[in-house]
């Protein structure tokens, strides 16, 4: 062997799929998604605040920068007619439009388009032109502006160079450094594959698989062709419902913005689609992080491909007017093809007045062109009314398009404590999830000497507060404690709060706080607090679980009852309830709800453990309540888990016994979400440190940390 060919390096930055371990076991629990943004990826460092450094940001110097920038047009990549406004609208909307409401994961808040597999998707073709586009100012601003932020203000700023009023824009949204592994984007294996894959009913647009919004692999919304790229507008209307739906849109909010969308700006399919490069993720080195670069042909101005589709929608493309209906509703329109082959709508006789100018040669004019989705606001009843509704009233749509724009882009940054910025809009918005401010002046012993005056159980206390806050997901900031909305529609109706016991716990509490002055919200919290010091007392440890006042009591008034039935815990492995059975494993059903709280594995491990011998199993359940002390904060779950005295068993599904091997007695039961954390590696080298004789009190305090966090998730304002 000639030492020469042995390859100096172990190929750690470049490893390859039989190199991981999820190639050689792809059924083993990944825990990844729980450890994805560590502070060791983040470059600024663990006490970097953005928050502290957006205090600092000159946002009248950034907004008059951006509008520049609007009209500084660049060889390398020209602004089509002078101005980066269409291009710059599209980089936000695509920013934004991966929201989806049944997980809140997705949409602009993190920044997450910098990274795979986002920045290389074929919907977001050429968008990394518009982020080097910002690259200056981002460079500029440096830390006081994040990446987040800055792709979501851009489009702002460029209606508002337009003409649009906008309705606001609020700063906040801190960037990852890592690309997210935990969001499901479909089963494909390739981009744009046949919607089937995740439809049980093509026809049937609802029976898209959940938590899914877009109708392909690597699109934003639905496919501009026509489903399955066959036209049929009408067909396409069905999917565009349903998609926007997903994404917290209504009908009028739909046409709003796919008219809004499209009043500016333009596609491009002028050349052959073949010539382009790779997208960025795939892209040689020499590329500097750039994707679909054509060396073929020209490639910039008007003979950019991107889309496939070619050509813009209104007669004045930089300018916010109400031509979009103007064209749509009063022109005939054939469906005909774009120079790049694909399927468009282009109109019938059109004045030579109407059609939009070229890029580059004003002295040239070409047919505007509508896609399919753009003829199902002119064909489906329903959106017809509403674009006639529109064209009769410019204004109306304005605004109801700046409102829809300004949700597109904040749907996921959360309630509005988390807004920054001068031009935060003073209207408290119902998808805001809005909660009064709360009472912090009351005496805090008091109440707590009330409740514990009470003959509420430790289970009653613990589980009715740990239901109140485990609806908070981090994805968008939605649910938690704050607002006690359990107490309220929908949520003091789903099984998985139990409804009997809610009720009676909050007859006990909701005097409490009355004849105190504090709010429901804190009560619910505080008694789950002393809930959690009566257990770790019967564990032989004497604590105080910290506390901070100040939760709202949210009306009812105040809460969109559809909005909110997309929070409804039909899973929840710390109670060990599943409201049915999934084709998705109980163990990773748990990861998921540990993600969206923010929490990591040892976190999850901890709760978990905590809870089970607390006595807190949904319905009273005995499995995986690993002692026979229940009610005390012992370590038992993991003792007794990792004990070698039990021989584990399937009892059915997702049932399992403990037997003991010498007696044949069953000593415990349990489910998939109990004993994973015994037979994957990683969790049970977390669960035999709190098995350890030394870590009994290690195991109270890190418990009560876990809980304080889940408690003060939604606390934004502290």
């Amino acid at each position: 062997m000639q030492d020469s060919a042995k390859c100096p390096v172990a190929h750690g930055a470049m490893t390859t799929q039989a190199d991981s371990n999820t190639y050689w076991w792809p059924n083993a629990l990944n825990l990844d998604i729980l450890h994805q943004h560590d502070t060791k990826t983040n470059p600024l460092g663990p006490d970097f605040d953005y928050h502290e450094e957006l205090k600092k940001l000159d946002i009248p110097a950034l907004k008059r920068d951006l509008h520049a920038l609007m009209h500084e047009s660049q060889s390398w990549w020209p602004a089509d007619w002078g101005h980066y406004g269409g291009l710059m609208i599209r980089l936000s909307w695509h920013a934004a439009g991966t929201y989806r409401i049944a997980d809140g994961r997705g949409g602009a808040g993190t920044g997450n388009m910098r990274f795979a597999p986002l920045n290389s998707w074929p919907d977001n073709g050429n968008l990394d032109k518009a982020r080097r586009l910002l690259w200056p100012i981002k460079k500029k601003y440096g830390n006081k502006v994040s990446w987040a932020d800055l792709l979501a203000y851009a489009g702002t700023i460029a209606y508002e160079d337009m003409g649009l009023k906008t309705y606001g824009f609020a700063f906040g949204r801190a960037d990852i450094w890592h690309p997210e592994q935990d969001i499901y984007w479909g089963s494909e294996k390739e981009f744009l594959a046949p919607s089937e894959s995740r439809y049980a009913n093509l026809d049937d647009a609802s029976t898209l698989d959940n938590p899914l919004a877009a109708t392909h692999m690597g699109l934003i919304y639905v496919n501009p062709e026509g489903v399955n790229g066959k036209s049929d507008p009408m067909r396409t209307a069905a999917h565009v419902r349903e998609t926007f739906a997903r994404m917290a849109m209504n009908d009028e909010e739909t046409v709003a913005l796919t008219a809004g969308g499209h009043t500016v700006g333009k596609a491009h399919g002028n050349g052959k689609a073949t010539n382009n490069g790779p997208a960025p993720e795939g892209a040689p080195i020499e590329e500097a992080g750039l994707g679909w670069m054509n060396h073929t042909t020209r490639s910039i101005g008007r003979d950019t491909v991107t889309s496939g589709l070619e050509g813009a929608w209104t007669t004045n493309p930089t300018v916010w007017d109400n031509g979009y209906f103007e064209l749509l509703l009063n022109y005939e329109w054939e469906l005909t093809k774009s120079p790049a082959g694909a399927s468009q709508w282009e109109p019938i006789n059109i004045k030579e007045e109407d059609k939009p100018v070229d890029v580059e040669d004003p002295s040239i004019r070409y047919n505007p062109m509508m896609t399919d989705a753009d003829m199902a606001m002119k064909v489906d009843p329903a959106y017809r009314a509403i674009s006639e509704k529109f064209y009769a009233n410019p204004d109306y749509f304005s605004e109801t398009f700046a409102r829809a724009w300004f949700k597109l882009t904040h749907r996921d940054l959360g309630p509005k404590a988390r807004y920054v910025g001068p031009d935060v809009p003073a209207e408290d918005l119902i998808w805001q999830d809005p909660v009064p401010a709360g009472n912090k002046s009351y005496n805090v012993d008091a109440v707590k000497a009330a409740i514990a005056a009470t003959d509420l159980t430790v289970q009653e206390l613990v589980t009715t507060a740990w239901d109140s806050a485990r609806t908070f997901r981090g994805s968008d900031y939605r649910g938690g404690a704050n607002g006690a909305r359990i107490r309220l529609a929908p949520q003091k109706n789903w099984e998985g709060n139990e409804p009997a016991r809610l009720a009676k716990v909050l007859a006990v509490l909701e005097p409490i706080a009355k004849s105190h002055g504090a709010s429901i919200a804190d009560v619910i919290v505080l008694a789950g607090n002393i809930g959690v010091e009566k257990a770790a007392k019967a564990a032989g440890f004497s604590v105080t679980v910290p506390f901070t006042p100040g939760r709202g009591d949210a009306t009812q008034e105040q809460t969109d009852v559809d909005s909110f039935a997309v929070l409804e815990p039909i899973h929840d492995g710390f109670r060990n309830y599943l409201k049915k059975d999934y084709a998705v494993s109980p163990e990773e059903l748990l990861l998921d709800r540990a993600q969206l709280m923010g929490l990591t594995a040892s976190q999850m491990l901890v709760l978990l453990g905590g809870l089970r011998v607390i006595g807190a199993n949904f319905g009273g359940s005995k499995n995986g309540v690993f002692t026979d002390n229940v009610g005390a904060l012992s370590t038992d779950f993991f003792v007794n888990l990792t004990d070698m005295t039990y021989v584990w068993e399937p009892a059915g599904d997702n049932q399992y016994n403990l037997r003991n091997r010498v007696t044949g007695e069953v000593k415990f039961t349990a489910t998939r979400a109990d004993l994973v954390f015994g037979s994957n590696s990683i969790l049970r080298a977390y669960a035999e440190v709190y098995a350890q004789d030394d870590n009994r009190e290690k195991f109270v305090k890190d418990f009560i940390a876990t809980w304080t966090k889940v408690m003060n998730a939604d606390r934004f304002d502290i």
